[in-house]
C-alpha cells in the first residue's frame, strides 16, 4: 500500500479534477519522474492499494462534486489561503471566496480533514510584517470552527523564481522577521484555539510553542483511517521535511493559477501549453510517449500493522 499525493507539483484539485476522477475509475495512473520522462511508473489506484490521498489545493470548489468518489479512501487536503491578492495570485478567485469554499469543504468531509496553509509568508512592501499580522487574526477567526491546526512556512527561492523575485521585489525573510512574526502568529493561534506547526523549516520555533510537521502525516492518516500507519520518512525530500514517503502523481509546468512565487512552474508558457493540451482521457496528466514495456510499480509494503 502507499500514499499518494495529490499533487506538490500542481493543483489537481483546481486544474485536473476530472482527469483524476477517470484515473480513479480505471484504477491506475502513470506517475512520470520529473527529471527523466523515461522512468514511468505503473500506480495503483485500487481502494486496496491506495493507503491514503493527501490533496494539495488552493481552490478545490471544482473537485468538490467528486468527493462521493472518495467514500472508501482515506484522504484529507492541504488546503492553502494566504492573503495575497492579484499582484501575487493572479489566476485564483477573491479571497471571500476561496474562504467559502474552504468552509463548504470542511463541512463536508470534517474539520480535521482540511489543514490551512497559510504558506509562504512573503514581505514586500504591500505585505508587510503589520499586515500580516492583521489579516492572520481576520482568517483565523473565520477558519478556527473548521480546521483544528494552520501550518505556515516562509518564502523560499529558487532558481524558478528567482527573475520574478527581483521583479517584484520579493525577498526571503531574515531570522528576527521569522521570530518576531511567529511570536506574534503564535498568541493569535492560541487564541482562536488553532495548532500552529511549520512546514520544511530549519529555524527552531519551539520556544513559540511552534513545532515542525509532517503534511503527509501518519498520524493523521491513522486517526483518519482508524488504524495504525507506520511511519517512514521520504528520502527523496530535503532534510528540513518530515514527510511521509509517498509517490506524487502530478507534473511541473502544469499549473495556471498564475502565483507569482511559485516554485513548481519555470516558464509559464510551457505551463499554459501543457494545461491547453492536457487530455482528460490519458493515463499521465501530460502526454509523455509510454513504453510499451512500461514497468510496474514494486509492490510497496504496508503501511498498516496487521
Amino acid at each position: 500500500m502507499m500514499i499518494i499525493s495529490v499533487s506538490k507539483r500542481t493543483d489537481i484539485p483546481a486544474l485536473y479534477g476530472d482527469w483524476f476522477v477517470r484515473r480513479l475509475e480505471e484504477g491506475f495512473v502513470y506517475s512520470v519522474n520529473p527529471y527523466n520522462e523515461k522512468q514511468v511508473k505503473n500506480i495503483s489506484l485500487k481502494k486496496e492499494d491506495v493507503t491514503a490521498f493527501v490533496f494539495w489545493s488552493k481552490n478545490p470548489q471544482a473537485f468538490m462534486k467528486h468527493l462521493d468518489k472518495l467514500d472508501e479512501y482515506t484522504y484529507y487536503f492541504q488546503y492553502t489561503l494566504t492573503p495575497y491578492g492579484k499582484d501575487l495570485e493572479k489566476h485564483l478567485p477573491n479571497k471571500e471566496t476561496l474562504i467559502e469554499t474552504f468552509i463548504s469543504l470542511s463541512k463536508k468531509i470534517g474539520k480535521e480533514k482540511v489543514i490551512w496553509r497559510y504558506d509562504p509568508i512573503i514581505l514586500t512592501d504591500t505585505y508587510t510584517m503589520k499586515k500580516h499580522i492583521g489579516l492572520f487574526d481576520e482568517y483565523c477567526e473565520r477558519l478556527a470552527p473548521y480546521t483544528e491546526k494552520v501550518v505556515i512556512s516562509f518564502v523560499d527561492e529558487y532558481v524558478k523564481n528567482k527573475e520574478t523575485f527581483r521583479a517584484l521585489n520579493i525577498r526571503e525573510l531574515k531570522t528576527i522577521e521569522m521570530h518576531v512574526l511567529t511570536d506574534a502568529f503564535s498568541k493569535i493561534a492560541k487564541k482562536h484555539g488553532l495548532e500552529i506547526e511549520t512546514c520544511a523549516e530549519a529555524i527552531d520555533l519551539g520556544a513559540y510553542g511552534i513545532n515542525k510537521t509532517k503534511c503527509i502525516d501518519d498520524s493523521l492518516i491513522a486517526r483518519v483511517s482508524g488504524k495504525t500507519v507506520i511511519y517512514e520518512k521520504d528520502p527523496y525530500q530535503r532534510d528540513e521535511c518530515l514527510c511521509m514517503k509517498a509517490v506524487d502523481i502530478g507534473s511541473y509546468d502544469t499549473c495556471v493559477l498564475g502565483c507569482q512565487y511559485c516554485y513548481a512552474v519555470k516558464r509559464k508558457d510551457v505551463s499554459l501549453k501543457n494545461y491547453k493540451n492536457h487530455d482528460v482521457f490519458g493515463k499521465t496528466l501530460i502526454d509523455v510517449e509510454i513504453d510499451e514495456e512500461i514497468s510496474v510499480a514494486k509492490k510497496e509494503p504496508t503501511l498498516f500493522d496487521s
